[in-house]
């Protein structure tokens, strides 16, 4: 007990020594950080003018020169004016007109057929009976008809008829007098025809407006009524003519789309009134309005030329003064005008604007905080040089746009955080940084919006592996279908962003594609990058940790050439971590990756380990020295670590070499130890592992998978509830010897991992069909 207090003693100021130095170190890298990225992204704070747009003038200034100044921004502006404003060009389309054309032929159609069963009209002489008395005849109702029969009788009164009945009288007894009766009887036989057939077409127009009452379309029948029945066939192919003529004129004058109903009926009056007769005006009106449709489309390239055209003739805004004029009084505001006076003499006062600087440095140290506060609730455990990376990329940023006023590079900035670090800090990093970049440049939102958009799209999809059950983007070709994916949002953003008025959308599509390219070759460039990126600053990307995973990799095809036995261990341990790893929410292409590298250092001897001796003579028989055997089995770890640095593993790979075993005994040689020494006093120390214990849930997997690899392999007619407590006993061995204190593993994921791995081992030995033998 003395020695324990002792030793706590001694430990304890070196404990909080160490604590302080650790916040004294995050404190001052908080405060590098913060000012790396002030001075980076605010430089438009270094060259601010005093005197700038709506500020007071403190004395009046007056120019010591005569000049002729161009205000680029009042020009700018005019000119995006003049773009926006310019008139539409319109063509009409063939195409369309063709159709229209048609759509009218077919109600024509429709009507000479409705006029076939009606018979020829008018049905007789017209130097007899006028048309006028022949549509009375033929549509008079049947009581009227009876009474202009019985009226043909000499006897009879025609006081009690009407004006129609009367001259309809008159007409016949004038006819039957000046022809035979069988003429009057052909005549009589006529009419009688003729008030058939229209009575039978009457009621099939009712009855089929009736059947199209329910039709939101208008059909044709109900385009045609009686005033159509009582058209001669004359006066019916004259309104076809004119119809059609009527049409022509109105399609070549164009009609517009979005033209409202009742502004083209009213046109459609307006042309019918003039050209088509009174009585078959109504139904010219319909017959165009249901036809006609908008015929004009928009001349892109054309509308684009005038709009260009526009701009090009907009002069320069050109501010000019003389010697010794005042350019601004004092106590007065300033305006556009007068900076650019101002700014040209440099008498704008330009330098640090202090005061904007340190409030974008809050604003900065605040976005700064709000990523350690994203990094800690997810657990991201970021390296110092992770850091360095993030720094150095967002710092990218306004490099670019201080280079090229246009270009930021956040749509490879974002794929390349996303790729890396997952979508919690690519997103929050893209987000945060597009904030910044607004305030802290002086690139138009027109640029920094669409390229924005494609750079938290990236950083968000990119990064989707870090979701749990999600799928990890595996392949350079899925990142480059991301790429494209990018390139468009960017330039569909643009296109939204820049279009002023909806209608001249097509004035900025040109610049909207070149954007669109601009983000998918940004998108290409992070592809390039990221292979180093990842070597230089050790990271592990689900695509770098798929390439590693692939058989055909050297150092895993000389472990399956060299040390079958233990390559075969390596895959069944593979499998049941990854099984508990994927159960667990963990990074599962990191633990595949890791086990499958986790006993390369076996390759320095095979045969001193039993998976590899393929029943032959134990080396450690020959050897018969405890110390010596366990000496051989844990080098495997140092000279898997040489090996695993030869080759250039990720430190993340490299961690599930020693990690796995971490510092457990090595049983078998420390009991022999005893057996052939009972009275020596013996060092646990010479037959553990050199540790470190496993420092992460990964390679907590990874040594809980180990120790029950062989277990597991050896079971054959046990029950799964015989396998479980195996498996709980090792486990729990695992956990009392204080191997998973560091790896932030709980008792509850520990018999989760339990049940997972024997769920695996009944996949692999399944009960099989007893075939009968031969």
């Amino acid at each position: 007990m003395s020695l324990f207090r002792r030793n706590y003693r001694q430990t304890r100021p070196k404990s909080k020594r160490s604590h302080l130095k650790n916040r004294l170190y995050s404190a001052g890298m908080f405060v590098f950080v913060v000012l790396s990225l002030s001075s980076g992204l605010g430089y438009r704070f270094y060259n601010q003018p005093k005197l700038d747009v709506g500020k007071i003038a403190p004395q009046t200034l007056t120019a010591p020169s005569s000049a002729n100044v161009e205000d680029v921004k009042t020009t700018e502006e005019r000119r995006r004016e003049a773009r926006s404003g310019a008139s539409a060009v319109w063509v009409d389309d063939p195409v369309i007109n063709e159709q229209i054309h048609q759509n009218l032929q077919q109600l024509f159609t429709k009507g000479n057929q409705i006029r076939e069963n009606l018979g020829n009209f008018p049905f007789f002489k017209t130097s007899v009976f006028s048309t006028a008395t022949q549509t009375y005849l033929r549509q008079a109702p049947e009581p009227q008809w009876q009474q202009v029969l019985r009226g043909l009788d000499k006897n009879s009164n025609l006081t009690g008829l009407n004006s129609a009945q009367q001259l309809a009288v008159k007409k016949l007894r004038t006819y039957r007098e000046s022809n035979s009766s069988q003429a009057f009887a052909q005549l009589l036989k006529a009419i009688a025809q003729a008030r058939q057939r229209y009575n039978i077409s009457l009621k099939a127009l009712s009855a089929m407006s009736k059947d199209n009452t329910q039709s939101v379309y208008a059909q044709p029948e109900t385009l045609y009524d009686a005033t159509f029945l009582n058209l001669s066939d004359t006066d019916w192919q004259k309104t076809q003519i004119q119809v059609r003529q009527t049409l022509d004129r109105m399609l070549a004058q164009g009609i517009y789309p979005g033209l409202s109903k009742a502004n083209l009926n009213s046109a459609i009056g307006m042309q019918v009134s003039v050209s088509v007769p009174e009585t078959a005006q109504p139904l010219a009106r319909r017959l165009l309005s249901e036809a006609i449709a908008p015929n004009l489309i928009k001349d892109i390239e054309q509308t684009k030329l005038i709009a260009e055209q526009a701009a090009e003739a907009v002069e320069p805004a050109i501010v000019s003064i003389q010697k010794g004029e005042v350019i601004v009084q004092a106590g007065a505001k300033i305006t556009q005008a007068d900076f650019v006076l101002l700014d040209h003499f440099h008498l704008s006062q330009r330098g640090i604007d202090w005061l904007h600087l340190i409030r974008f440095s809050g604003m900065v140290g605040l976005a700064v905080a709000i990523f350690k506060l994203v990094e800690r609730r997810i657990y991201a455990k970021l390296r110092r040089s992770d850091y360095l990376l993030i720094l150095l990329l967002t710092l990218s940023a306004p490099l670019l746009i201080f280079l090229t006023k246009s270009f930021t590079g956040l749509p490879a900035i974002g794929l390349l955080l996303g790729s890396f670090y997952g979508t919690a800090i690519g997103g929050t990093v893209m987000g945060l940084l597009t904030i910044l970049l607004s305030m802290g440049t002086e690139l138009s939102w027109h640029y920094l919006v669409p390229s924005a958009a494609g750079g938290i799209l990236g950083g968000l999809m990119a990064g989707q592996w870090r979701f749990p059950g999600r799928e990890a983007l595996r392949t350079r070709e899925e990142l480059a279908t991301l790429g494209i994916l990018i390139g468009l949002t960017q330039g569909v953003v643009y296109l939204l962003v820049n279009t002023a008025i909806a209608p001249l959308w097509y004035a900025v599509l040109g610049a909207a594609v070149l954007n669109g390219l601009a983000g998918l070759v940004w998108s290409i460039l992070a592809l390039g990058l990221s292979p180093y990126l990842e070597a230089l600053f050790d990271l592990v990307t689900p695509i770098r940790l798929a390439e590693l995973s692939n058989p055909n990799r050297p150092l895993l095809k000389r472990l399956a050439n060299e040390a079958p036995g233990t390559f075969q261990h390596t895959l069944f341990v593979a499998t049941l971590a990854e099984a508990a790893a994927r159960a667990l929410n963990c990074n599962v292409e990191l633990v595949r990756a890791g086990v499958l590298y986790h006993d390369i250092g076996k390759m320095h001897d095979p045969l001193g380990f039993i998976e590899n001796q393929m029943g032959g003579i134990n080396k450690h028989d020959v050897i018969n020295d405890p110390w010596k055997s366990a000496e051989i089995i844990k080098k495997h770890v140092s000279e898997g670590l040489v090996m695993a640095r030869q080759h250039k593993l990720p430190s993340a790979i490299q961690a599930f070499i020693p990690e796995h075993q971490g510092t457990i005994l090595i049983a078998y040689f420390y009991q022999q130890a005893q057996q052939q020494n009972p009275e020596k006093v013996l060092h646990e120390s010479d037959f553990r592992y050199d540790g470190p214990i496993p420092q992460s849930k990964e390679t907590g997997i990874a040594i809980l998978a180990d120790a029950c690899e062989a277990a597991l392999r050896s079971l054959k007619d046990a029950t799964p509830e015989a396998a479980l407590a195996m498996v709980n006993k090792i486990l729990k061995a695992r956990w009392q010897d204080n191997q998973l204190v560091d790896s932030g593993l709980t008792r509850a994921e520990m018999s989760q991992i339990a049940h997972i791995f024997v769920q695996v081992w009944q996949q692999f030995h399944h009960q099989r069909i007893a075939y009968p033998k031969l």
